[in-house]
């Protein structure tokens, strides 16, 4: 039985409005409740509000928790929109007694940085964000928010509104050089070969450094994981990197187990990567725990590497991964992915990644999808304090292709994106995927006036690599534009 309308903050009435929604909530206090033309639509708790509210993609579909009509979506996002945004802190979407990534979110939640917004709904937040709020108090926001608050907002944001939020959003993360200052765009050089061929690795580290990649971070994915191997790869982009004084950070993307053996055996571990979710089941999928990623971390940080900073975690995410592991828990995978930027933030990381179209077409169906779900990433990763990349890319078994890429670089871009990949020819003969390439990272510091790193675009100078210009414009390389 439900009780009549609860009118939260910002609540108004729409008397005569054909699509009139009216939120309730029942005896108990949970679940929501919308009629939209005279249909009522009723959400039973939290999670399933959140799952409907997500604008349609083929994961949710194939888990099961997307919404089942359009007209259904629009009584869920209406509902969210008036929901407050303390309500997140009362009722969690997997429970705090069965998941460590849970607790850390409602342990760590910060109430005097979430004051100046706790009065306020969803949609009331959204309003906020477009409005009044202005970098300052956007960066001292992210402690005091939770990632299902930012997810909420980003489902009922249209693509503009994930743009012109995030364009407001600064974070800046030092190790051997600055990252996310205002006017820049960074690229992680991705030199990997098929069988970890040095020869391989290093001319495509020379070709992504003449086209002016790789001062996110020159790093590989090997192709196999063991101490071994990995010494080898890390030993050579050292030596590249020190012969010829680089100011950027070096990474081999190998599990944290085999990273921290490294670093036990004296290697040149600039930052320890490892690819993170969600919820505690995932990252169990992963072969991590918080306890392991706090060990990792204590560890890179006592070898004191970095010259300007100590931020040295690397963290690479992905709608979809919790679905794969079978730990999703019947949340959707954009709040899924949310979550996943709380075990981020945790440990101050220098770069985060969400490689949004790798995972395939089960979850992100084709280039619409991909596309929202990258300025959703993004969008989230920045409110909530992180150092946002977007690995733009797809697999080729999905329904995309470069030109939907290049829709996505654009935009990203424009939203202030901190990096973006550095693939030769876009095509990773690895990882058989389709990414951007060292010219697509030309065309968009070209195309909205981004330079690289300072300390990188100097470097750049001073090789003869680039020519010198105003600093109000970008950097050419090597005459190619």
């Amino acid at each position: 039985m439900l009780h009549p309308p609860v009118r939260w903050p910002g609540w108004q009435d729409a008397p005569g409005d054909a699509m009139w929604c009216t939120q309730f909530r029942d005896a108990g206090g949970m679940g929501f409740a919308q009629s939209v033309g005279g249909t009522r639509y009723v959400f039973e708790d939290l999670r399933r509000l959140l799952a409907c509210a997500t604008p349609f993609r083929s994961g949710d579909a194939l888990a099961g928790v997307a919404a089942e009509s359009a007209a259904q979506r629009v009584a869920a996002q209406r509902a969210l929109a008036d929901l407050p945004l303390r309500h997140f802190l009362s009722e969690a979407v997997i429970a705090y007694e069965a998941d460590e990534v849970t607790r850390l979110i409602i342990d760590g939640n910060d109430t005097a940085a979430f004051a100046p917004v706790a009065h306020l709904t969803v949609g009331g937040f959204r309003d906020w964000l477009l409005g009044e709020a202005d970098t300052v108090a956007l960066a001292a926001l992210p402690s005091g928010l939770t990632p299902e608050m930012v997810a909420a907002v980003a489902k009922i944001c249209r693509v503009q509104d994930l743009i012109a939020i995030a364009q407001k959003c600064r974070v800046v993360t030092r190790f051997r050089n600055t990252l996310g200052l205002p006017g820049t765009l960074s690229i992680r050089l991705q030199p990997n070969d098929p069988v970890d061929d040095p020869k391989g690795v290093a001319a495509q580290i020379l070709d992504g450094l003449l086209l002016g990649a790789g001062d996110a971070v020159i790093g590989v994915n090997p192709a196999t994981d063991n101490v071994e191997n990995l010494l080898r790869l890390l030993g050579l982009l050292d030596a590249v990197r020190s012969r010829y004084e680089i100011p950027t950070q070096t990474c081999v993307l190998a599990h944290v187990t085999t990273t921290m053996l490294a670093i036990e055996r004296g290697a040149p571990v600039d930052l320890v990567f490892q690819s993170i979710g969600g919820t505690e089941g995932v990252n169990r999928s992963f072969g991590v725990s918080l306890a392991l990623l706090q060990e990792a971390h204590e560890a890179a940080l006592s070898l004191k590497r970095g010259t300007l900073g100590d931020n040295c975690m690397y963290f690479e995410t992905g709608q979809g991964s919790a679905l794969s592991a079978e730990a999703h828990h019947g949340v959707d995978q954009q709040t899924l992915e949310a979550r996943a930027y709380a075990v981020a933030r945790k440990f101050r990381p220098l770069l985060v990644n969400s490689v949004v179209g790798f995972i395939g077409p089960e979850y992100l169906y084709d280039g619409k999808q991909i596309l929202r779900a990258g300025l959703e990433d993004h969008f989230c990763g920045k409110l909530l304090g992180l150092p946002m990349g977007v690995d733009v890319c797809y697999t080729n078994h999905a329904e995309a292709d470069q030109d939907d890429m290049d829709a996505l670089l654009t935009l990203l871009t424009v939203a202030g994106v901190t990096y973006i990949m550095g693939v030769p020819g876009a095509d990773d003969t690895m990882l058989a995927y389709q990414s951007t390439s060292f010219h697509d990272g030309l065309y968009a510091r070209a195309a909205l006036g981004k330079r690289p790193a300072p300390e990188f675009a100097a470097w750049l100078e001073r090789m003869g690599l680039a020519e010198r210009t105003p600093e109000a414009l970008p950097m050419t390389t090597g005459g190619l534009l």
